[in-house]
C-alpha cells in the first residue's frame, strides 16, 4: 500500500480535522473519477516510519485520518487504522482518542471494521455523483458505539 499524496481536509468527515492520505493502486477505476491517478502504483510504502512522521507533523492539528481508497487490500487498510488508534504520538485526543476512517469503493463494510470510526462506500457512478449528491450511491457512515449511523445526509445543503 502506498500514499500518493496527503492533505489536511475539513470536508470529508463532517466535524472533524482530518489527515487524508490518498492511496495508490486503486483496483476500481471508476469513470469520471476525480483522482484517476490513483490507479497508479505511485508514492511512498505505507509503514510505521511515514505514519510516525505524519503523526508528529499534522498530530496537534487533526482529529482524525483517513485513508482515502485502499480498496486492493482491505486488511492492511485495517491494520494501519489501528496502528493510528494505538499511536502514542503526543497528540490532542478528542474522547476516544485518535479516529480514523476509509474511503471505500466496496459496497460492503470491511471485514475489520471496528478498526474504523467512518466508513464511506460505494463505488462512485458520475451519473449519481458523489456524497453532496442527494442521488448518490455512496453513504459514509459514523460508528455509534456498536452500531453504523449513515450521515451522508450531513454533506446534503440545506435550503433556508
Amino acid at each position: 500500500m502506498k500514499v500518493a499524496s496527503f492533505d489536511i481536509v475539513f470536508q470529508e468527515i463532517p466535524g472533524e480535522v482530518t489527515l487524508a492520505l490518498n492511496l495508490s493502486n486503486c483496483p476500481c477505476h471508476c469513470p469520471g473519477c476525480h483522482s484517476p491517478h490513483l490507479a497508479e502504483d505511485i508514492g511512498e510504502i505505507v509503514n510505521e516510519e511515514l505514519l510516525n512522521g505524519l503523526l508528529a507533523r499534522y498530530g496537534t492539528m487533526i482529529t482524525c485520518v483517513a485513508f482515502m481508497g485502499g480498496d486492493a487490500d482491505p486488511a492492511e487498510v485495517a491494520q494501519w487504522a489501528r496502528y493510528v488508534k494505538a499511536c502514542p504520538q503526543p497528540i490532542p485526543k478528542g474522547k476516544g482518542g485518535l479516529r480514523t476512517a476509509w474511503y471505500s469503493g466496496r459496497t460492503n463494510m470491511p471485514q475489520d471494521e471496528k478498526a474504523f470510526d467512518y466508513v464511506k462506500l460505494g463505488p462512485y457512478i458520475e451519473a449519481l455523483g458523489g456524497l453532496k449528491s442527494e442521488k448518490t450511491n455512496q453513504h459514509l457512515y459514523k460508528r455509534i458505539g456498536e452500531e453504523w449511523e449513515d450521515i451522508t445526509s450531513s454533506f446534503w445543503r440545506k435550503q433556508l
